[in-house]
């Protein structure tokens, strides 16, 4: 009866198993990762715990699992095995299993990879569930089934919802920004087209006002434009020549010590005025037909520059002169031989005498350059002006020999006896006066597109120089206040020293007031220097979009010249070729 005795249970304590869950399932789970096989995804026993170790060896291998599985068993300090001499020890074995187990010997286990080496439990019990069927699943399973499914099933869902947020809401952030530049730069430049803030004005039909002395010229002044504070889109009115005078003052007035660049107006020709004045009719001189129609652009050009200025055609006075359709207030100091004009002259005078006896010590390397740039660029634009000069006269006495030559070649065709000869003569007369017309129109195409541009140029840089002086004035008036108030703090220092308290407190008022006539100085300097370099750079691009605008129409104007020239000899040929 001692020999056929029930075989312990495969689990001493269930308790004790229960506890150990989470341990074997955090051990187990990484080889149930790594193989795939069927076998190897069943639950096993802990190869550290002793009680699996012992119930499944037999004597004979014990020896060979106790080498492979050393490591292990030493360091989780499981029991020492049986020794294989111990006789009661084989016979209460055989009397365990019933069944030989023969059909997976250790040794071929001994083959697998060196994890199955080290780990002898799951070979043990891969041979307990296939060859001892007598035992109940329920026995095996249950223990290790029930801990070894909540691990693994909660790690599942925890692995996948921490990489999904990663991963989903950045796959769509690189697709939306790559959308929207796409769209977005083709939007703003088509609704800037439309937008984009623009005023031409107009001066035409110049007409006489009167009689003699008091007569005047007025000229239409029309508007075309779609900033949003003027009232209409397109509007006209007249204006004589002096409003355009007064109209320059207030703007003076009112913006150079702020540093703004003043677009410079019209100068006024005594001689020419009283030429028109005391002529009868404005066609019957061609002088003073010329002469009306170079102030006529000449204001043109001061008033689209005036216009193309946002500061400047903001200003209520500019506003006020090409909206009102009424007379503007007649500006009285603007006669050059009245007292006011009298007093700019010397005003004028004073002014360049300060420019050549003050030298500022400049600090600022930008304004240091620019005041050479400035200087380079006046003295080349009045040699560029002397030449055109030059041009223009050469084409117009180009244009009034051509004109001789035609009329003497009219008379000569006129006495010709030979009438094929005389018929070519006369042709070739009136193709000369056509190049007369052409010649004449291509001279007045340089004076005003060429020398008049360079010309206005030329006063431009003079109120460019105007703006640099008053930064200049402004250092003056820095300067001064700075040494007026060190002679404050000066006398104050002496009425402290003498005791004399009644004064100590006057010149501590006067001290400072004039500190803060001091910090206010140093502001309005920096103030209008930087208002100069903001100017300078609308003053560059204004000047690049003019000359090349002015090169362009030069070129035009003289292919168009030049071919009508080859179409009139073209036509002549035939003529001249005919002679027999």
């Amino acid at each position: 009866m001692a020999d056929f005795r029930e075989p312990p249970p495969l689990f001493n304590d269930d308790r004790e198993d229960e506890n150990d869950d989470l341990f074997s399932s955090a051990v187990q789970s990484p080889v149930s990762d790594k193989t795939a096989t069927p076998e190897d995804q069943r639950p096993s026993e802990d190869p550290l715990t002793p009680h699996n170790s012992t119930a499944s060896l037999t004597p004979a291998d014990t020896p060979d699992l106790f080498e492979s599985a050393q490591g292990p068993i030493a360091e989780g300090g499981g029991p020492d095995l049986p020794p294989a001499s111990d006789g009661g020890d084989d016979k209460h074995q055989t009397k365990i299993f019933p069944t030989p187990l023969q059909e997976v010997p250790l040794e071929e286990e001994a083959d697998e990879p060196d994890i199955f080496d080290t780990m002898s439990s799951p070979k043990l019990q891969l041979n307990q569930d296939t060859s001892e069927p007598p035992l109940p699943p329920s026995s095996i399973l249950p223990p290790m089934g029930a801990p070894l499914t909540p691990p693994v099933v909660p790690v599942t869902p925890t692995a996948t919802p921490s990489l999904t947020p990663n991963i989903t809401p950045a796959a769509p952030t690189p697709v939306t920004p790559v959308a929207m530049p796409r769209t977005t730069p083709e939007q703003p430049q088509a609704e800037g087209d439309g937008t984009e803030e623009y005023i031409q004005i107009t001066v035409s039909d110049p007409q006489k006002i009167g009689e003699g002395m008091s007569s005047y010229m007025a000229y239409k002044v029309t508007t075309k434009t779609n900033v949003s504070y003027f009232r209409k889109k397109h509007w006209s009115v007249m204006r004589r020549f002096s409003d355009f005078l007064g109209l320059h003052r207030k703007l003076v007035e009112k913006h150079l010590h702020s540093g703004r660049i003043i677009p410079p107006a019209p100068e006024k020709s005594a001689i020419g005025t009283t030429k028109i004045k005391l002529g009868s009719d404005k066609n019957a001189d061609p002088g003073s037909a010329e002469f009306i129609e170079r102030r006529r652009a000449s204001l043109e050009r001061y008033m689209n520059r005036t216009g193309a200025h946002p500061t400047l055609r903001a200003d209520p006075d500019f506003r006020e002169f090409i909206e009102l359709d009424a007379e503007l207030p007649r500006a009285t100091q603007t006669s050059a031989l009245s007292s006011a004009g009298v007093l700019r002259l010397f005003n004028r005078v004073g002014e360049t005498v300060n420019k050549m006896t003050f030298k500022m010590d400049e600090s600022d390397q930008w304004f240091e350059e620019k005041t050479q740039q400035i200087e380079s660029l006046d003295a080349q634009l009045r040699k560029l002006h002397a030449a055109m000069e030059g041009l223009v006269s050469y084409r117009r006495e180009l244009a009034i020999s051509t004109a001789s030559f035609a009329k003497a070649t009219a008379v000569l065709s006129s006495v010709e006896e030979h009438s094929s000869l005389s018929r070519a003569l006369h042709q070739l007369s009136e193709s000369t006066e056509r190049t007369h017309t052409i010649h004449h129109a291509q001279a007045d195409a340089d004076f005003y597109v060429l020398s008049e541009n360079t010309k206005d140029y030329i006063h431009l840089i003079q109120s460019v120089k105007d703006v640099f002086h008053e930064r200049v004035k402004t250092f003056q008036t820095w300067q001064h206040a700075q040494i007026t108030l060190a002679k404050k703090r000066e006398a104050k220092a002496k009425a402290e020293l003498a005791g004399r308290m009644d004064k100590v407190q006057q010149a501590q008022e006067e001290v400072a007031e004039w500190e803060g006539k001091v910090e206010r100085s140093q502001e309005e300097f920096e103030r209008i220097s930087r208002a100069i370099k903001k100017e300078m750079e609308q003053f560059d691009v204004m000047r690049l979009k003019d000359f090349r605008d002015m090169v362009v129409k030069y070129l035009e104007d003289l292919m168009t010249s030049q071919q009508q020239i080859i179409k009139v000899w073209e036509t002549f040929i035939p003529e001249a070729k005919a002679i027999s």
